[in-house]
């Protein structure tokens, strides 16, 4: 069961998903169609997930599921991941790999692969106050307080 993501309450876990390349405005209307056709019809042992969505700056798709009301259980969440890689193969973009970086330069959010960004940090190109965007979170709360950090403050410390 869809229902508006400011209605989830801050335990809600959370599954984001780091595009490799920014989504077109258009994509991101289409994208979201189908996220909302998704998450209609998502369910658990055959009970609806109340659950939503939020896409952040065209390239961050977080899904949300109050699991105080249904637990997403193993055949819901390979539902969900069998979505996203539609939605990789649709949109010729990644959403599954953990290993690649994505940060702020100024205005702007770049990708990098964990390779890349380890030598970036080495040149000091970035550095443990270049925001990061820490995808692994679990939940609401989380992902509020700490998405958006400087590296220091997230697993990407360890590369400094």
């Amino acid at each position: 069961m869809y229902i508006p993501f400011e209605n989830l309450p801050e335990e809600s876990r959370i599954w984001i998903y780091q595009s490799s390349r920014k989504f077109s405005d258009d994509e991101v209307l289409v994208i979201e169609k189908e996220l909302t056709e998704f998450l209609t019809n998502w369910s658990a042992h055959g009970t609806s997930l109340e659950s939503s969505f939020q896409i952040k700056y065209n390239r961050f798709i977080i899904i949300a599921v109050n699991q105080e009301v249904q637990q997403a259980t193993g055949c819901a969440i390979d539902a969900s991941v069998a979505f996203i890689q539609n939605l990789e193969q649709k949109y010729s973009v990644d959403l599954l790999d953990k290993m690649n970086v994505a940060f702020k330069q100024g205005e702007f959010i770049t990708y990098k692969t964990l390779i890349d960004f380890k030598k970036l940090a080495k040149d000091k190109s970035v550095s443990e106050n270049t925001i990061v965007f820490n995808n692994l979170l679990n939940t609401i709360e989380e992902w509020k307080e700490n998405w958006e950090v400087p590296a220091s403050e997230s697993w990407h410390s360890r590369l400094f």
